[in-house]
């Protein structure tokens, strides 16, 4: 698959709670922070949001053993509640090279599904790729012959990223409230 493509990655999971709580956990942008070993922290551009609403943007700082540490921003492009959050990515500070941001033309966009499910929740969440140039495009600059192979990497490594994800999620999601859970 080359990245002109826009290649994409998603998994789910099956959580033993209802969607309110999910949704709950899916929309805290500081969240994975705690469970992704790439993003390292989040915030809402305005400081004053508390919860996701169209067009609301957040900042997320990342770190990445092969590109060191970078940030971006995140406009929130689809939301219905406990039902879908969406946001598209882009490179506020040209570190790949893309030009102005333009979240109609992302580096990357991910979304979260929700679904009532056999007395729970069952949770989607995906990701693609581009069509913005990201440090996938980076890669492949170096190394053009090898594009496939770079494409699918980072989409597995995106897949790993995602799994850990849910898996913290589902566990939070289903402990009861005041009970500890170790991710």
């Amino acid at each position: 698959m080359r990245y002109a493509d826009g290649p994409r990655v998603e998994c789910d999971v099956h959580v033993g709670a209802p969607p309110q709580r999910v949704w709950e956990l899916v929309t805290d942008i500081q969240l994975p922070a705690r469970l992704s070993p790439e993003l390292q922290r989040a915030e809402w551009t305005d400081a004053a949001t508390t919860a996701p609403a169209l067009g609301e943007t957040f900042v997320g700082h990342n770190r990445h053993p092969l590109l060191g540490e970078w940030r971006t921003m995140s406009r929130v492009v689809e939301l219905r509640e406990q039902r879908v959050f969406g946001w598209a990515v882009v490179d506020p500070d040209g570190v790949f090279g893309g030009g102005a941001p333009d979240f109609d033309r992302p580096l990357a966009t991910w979304r979260f599904t929700l679904s009532p499910e056999a007395g729970g929740t069952r949770l989607h969440q995906s990701a693609r790729l581009g069509p913005a140039r990201s440090g996938v495009s980076l890669a492949i600059d170096r190394m053009p012959d090898r594009e496939e192979q770079i494409v699918s990497s980072r989409l597995e490594e995106l897949r790993a990223n995602i799994e850990a994800s849910l898996r913290g999620i589902k566990a939070l999601a289903e402990t009861a409230e005041g009970q500890s859970v170790s991710l």
